[in-house]
């Protein structure tokens, strides 16, 4: 999904009322209801069974989408209730007519125009399951007033105790510059509306707004097709398009085979995690080669995939010829993952340069299989077969022989670079995970969260991408897909456990729940 500014953005909502009548209310409305439907899918994620919702509105069409959203949820049988920052008679134009509709299906609604009335809110009173942020959207220029400040102050506060939502983007971020200009809402989810703003993907927006969620305000994509953007955010309705409803007559080999090397003394729980993501994507046959002081416990962990013991060295690690009978042709899979927990001795270096100039089918290079390579590997852009790197920014730093601030400074840029250097596709890992690749326009990923932040994700993330690419995805689709679901899975797991409490292996389990958001069966 396109990128764009927020001139952009009023112009096509300006062609939308002008050429095709639909009205300022009417676009409210959608983007009111887009708002209620996804507090309703938060509360229904997180068990809440009743939720108590606040809106924190402004005076302006941001105010607006809080006003009809709060309507809706209490005629849902919602609790919810609306602070507005301001008074009554302040509010304008349609924000004015939609706040008549809901004082009128009974909301309450509570006028606080002071700063103290938001400065004087104790945390005893802060017992909302749900705060949404209503107070300023896209018209912000300049750093906000004090009682916006007032008001956004309050509801950071508020999240200690209830999760955030805002409206479109953050209040005090501006959606087009790439820094804040004073506090800024820290939201756990934003509902942006039509398309995404750039603000949003910027370093500051990826740290305020937390997972992204766009609603369609039905505006005609014959007013989008043509506008020019750098950028593009992947989206639930683009990664659903890729998956088609599977054939009754269907059998294991119809949905791929793919190849998982790692693995090692000590670390074996990371090929594990990975094959069971791998499984879980869809793939119908997995196999998997681990060193033999391993093996029995990688097999026991997988009863659905074939695991083959690999020789190995005194400190077990694959040796070169370490191939056993069975897995010995590449070519006899449809796609193959090397790295997860492999080490990064020099017989590892020899094992992945071996893979990498025999494979003729989509390869994964994760982990150590980019650890072990020197400086900007030369190996890589001589493969014959479509690679695709999924580094976190330590790895690429490594890669790249750059310091990781470097990588962090310009993630776009440092992705662009890897692809130029590597002719792969590049994933790069972390909030606003990247997939970049010759020829295509850098994507952002806005699904995953803090608690994703521990061993054994990314290697969830690369047996997701080889499960895709053994179902026959192409690589950039296969990668955009697979950051996608594998955050996606993590944020149904950190709303259910907790960010401080979930694990990786929990984001395993939300995989199916997440397929079957994409694919409905």
């Amino acid at each position: 999904m396109k990128v764009i500014s927020a001139e952009q953005m009023k112009d096509l909502e300006g062609r939308a009322i002008a050429e095709c009548g639909i009205s300022g209310e009417t676009l409210m409305e959608r983007a009111g209801k887009g708002v209620a439907d996804s507090i309703s899918e938060l509360a229904r994620i997180s068990e809440v069974a009743r939720p108590r919702v606040l809106f924190a509105a402004g005076k302006g069409n941001n105010g607006g989408d809080a006003f009809v959203a709060a309507r809706i949820l209490v005629e849902q049988g919602v609790d919810a209730e609306v602070w507005l920052a301001g008074t009554n008679d302040q509010v304008r134009g349609d924000a004015k007519t939609q706040m008549v509709k809901m004082s009128e299906s009974g909301v309450r609604m509570r006028q606080m125009p002071m700063e103290s009335d938001w400065e004087g809110i104790s945390s005893i009173d802060m017992n909302w399951d749900i705060v949404v942020d209503g107070l300023i959207g896209t018209g912000l220029k300049g750093a906000v007033k004090a009682l916006t400040a007032s008001a956004i102050a309050f509801v950071n506060r508020a999240s200690r105790r209830s999760l955030v939502m805002a409206i479109d983007l953050p209040s005090g971020l501006n959606a087009d510059m790439q820094e804040t200009v004073g506090e800024a809402v820290h939201a756990d989810l934003t509902v942006t509306m039509g398309l995404p703003k750039h603000g949003l993907l910027t370093a500051s927006g990826i740290e305020c707004v937390g997972n992204l969620k766009v609603v369609d305000l039905g505006i005609s994509p014959a007013f989008i097709e043509h506008l020019e953007c750098p950028l593009e955010l992947i989206v639930a309705e683009e990664v659903r398009a890729l998956f088609g409803r599977r054939p009754r007559n269907a059998h294991k080999g119809s949905f791929g085979h793919v190849l998982i090397v790692g693995g090692s003394a000590g670390r074996s729980g990371a090929i594990v995690m990975a094959a069971q993501a791998a499984l879980r994507s869809g793939v119908g046959l997995v196999s998997v080669v681990t060193p033999r002081s391993v093996w029995s416990n990688v097999a026991a962990s997988m009863k659905e995939a074939m695991v083959f013991a690999g020789e190995e060295t005194t400190s077990g690690v694959l040796t070169p010829d370490f191939w056993p009978d069975g897995v010995k042709d590449l070519k006899a899979f449809d796609a193959v993952l090397v790295g997860p927990g492999m080490g990064t001795q020099d017989e590892c270096r020899l094992v992945v340069m071996d893979i990498i100039r025999r494979c003729k089918v989509p390869l994964v290079l994760d982990a150590d299989a980019l650890n072990v390579h020197k400086r900007r590997d030369r190996l890589i852009p001589t493969a014959t077969c479509a690679v695709i790197m999924t580094p976190h920014p330590g790895e690429l730093a490594r890669f790249m022989a750059e310091d990781v601030a470097v990588i962090q400074s310009d993630r776009l840029d440092a992705c662009r670079r890897a692809v130029e250097a590597t002719k792969a596709t590049v994933v790069l890992k972390g909030a606003g995970t990247i997939v970049a690749a010759s020829g295509e326009k850098p994507a952002v990923n806005m699904t995953g969260n803090p608690g994703m932040a521990k061993g054994g994700s990314g290697d969830i993330l690369a047996g997701i991408i080889v499960g895709l690419l053994g179902q026959g995805l192409a690589p950039v689709a296969a990668s955009k897909a697979g950051v996608y679901i594998q955050g996606r899975a993590g944020d149904r797991a950190a709303l259910r456990l907790s960010q401080a409490g979930m694990l990786a292996r929990d984001i395993i389990d939300e995989i199916p729940f997440v397929m079957r958001e994409l694919c409905g069966r």
